[in-house]
């Protein structure tokens, strides 16, 4: 019964962090709740910016009420003084009887402190509560800490062909109303939105989140290697207003950092694999030293393929339309150089449902 219980708050305490996806990089999206009795007092979740953190909102909301409660936390609570003082002194103060987490903290500041600190206050401790669901919720924090990268999720809308534009490169639009408007709340549940130069010149995007009346955008993120972006396009009209990023190799024109530069977008220099293009891993690193935990790229068929070929794809996400174009369409995805199937990138089918008159189907890595 304590375990039927256990899940059930903390799925609550999950669905709750999920509310601040794509606001609180460089913090995880936390969810907390808590319980007293058969009661729940107060629920909170990472504030936008990642501060104040789940816990203490939750514990303000609860009072007086908090003591001898049980709370529910999606993540290890910090134990660690930074610009807030320690979740965990919180929960102690408070009172609380009881802490439940999904999971520890591989931050090195916290990792496992957070736990000690309440156990050696007499606090019960429980963890590891639908482990598997919040390492999925927290993917993109967990990858940062220990591999130094954010989580990616790939989208391609193609057709049932997978081609992803005419011969003439007419592509607007392949799928529906409906499926552009989900791809735009999954890009406001990311810290990032990422295509690569090609996609940047030919479709000259936006990239921002529209008619969700959502009051935050992602940073835009433009794979270049030579800045050689129209300096007239949206995204240099817009760069002083959301925030936009360009990876760009050594090589890059020293007059075109300087025009990007004064258009107000932040410039991260990169290494050049021995291919030519920008290497994915070094630009994955380079975005999590920047903070991000969740990036969404949406092409193109060069980068897509890079990243693919380097194993950097967490999150497959597709959109499929019911339309041929052929093999003189563009295909979706660049060379991979595969020779074998044994050689492919393999995902596991986590989802699939009709979006208005296109499918979506979601895959993760296995």
């Amino acid at each position: 019964m304590i375990a039927d219980t256990d899940a059930r708050f903390m799925a609550l305490a999950l669905s709750l962090g999920a509310r601040g996806q794509g606001r609180t990089w460089p913090n995880p999206a936390v969810g907390c709740v808590i319980v007293n009795g058969d009661r729940i007092v107060g629920r909170g979740w990472t504030a936008p910016g990642g501060r104040p953190h789940a816990e203490p909102v939750a514990l303000a909301q609860a009072g007086a009420a908090a003591r001898g409660a049980t709370a529910y936390v999606s993540l290890e609570p910090c134990s660690h003084h930074g610009q807030t003082p320690p979740c965990a002194k919180a929960l102690v103060a408070a009172g609380v009887a009881r802490v439940v987490t999904a999971l520890e903290d591989p931050d090195p500041r916290v990792a496992g402190r957070g736990h000690a600190m309440l156990r050696a206050a007499g606090i019960e401790v429980a963890t590891g509560v639908l482990e598997g669901a919040a390492r999925r919720a927290h993917r993109g924090f967990l990858l940062n800490r220990t591999q130094g990268r954010p989580a990616l999720t790939l989208k391609l809308a193609s057709s049932f062909d997978g081609r992803i534009a005419t011969a003439t490169g007419e592509s607007r639009w392949i799928t529906g109303p409906e499926a552009r408007r989900a791809v735009h709340a999954m890009r406001a549940r990311h810290d990032a939105v990422m295509v690569g130069g090609g996609t940047a010149r030919a479709d000259d995007p936006d990239l921002t989140v529209r008619d969700l009346g959502v009051a935050h955008q992602p940073v835009r993120v433009v794979c270049t290697r030579r800045l050689d972006l129209p300096l007239d396009g949206r995204l240099a009209r817009g760069a002083d207003s959301v925030p936009l990023w360009l990876c760009h190799g050594a090589d890059a024109d020293p007059a075109r950092v300087a025009a990007w530069t004064a258009r107000g977008a932040h410039l991260i220099e990169v290494a050049v694999a021995p291919g030519g293009q920008l290497d994915p891993l070094a630009m994955l690193r380079a975005l999590g030293a920047a903070g991000l935990t969740r990036v969404f790229c949406e092409g193109g068929g060069s980068l897509a393929a890079s990243l693919l070929s380097a194993g950097l794809v967490d999150d497959l996400v597709g959109f499929t339309a019911g339309l041929a174009l052929g093999a003189e369409g563009w295909p979706a995805l660049g060379a991979l150089g595969l020779g074998r199937l044994a050689e492919a990138p393999r995902f596991r089918l986590v989802e699939t449902r009709a979006i208005g008159a296109d499918v979506l189907h979601v895959w993760e890595r296995d």
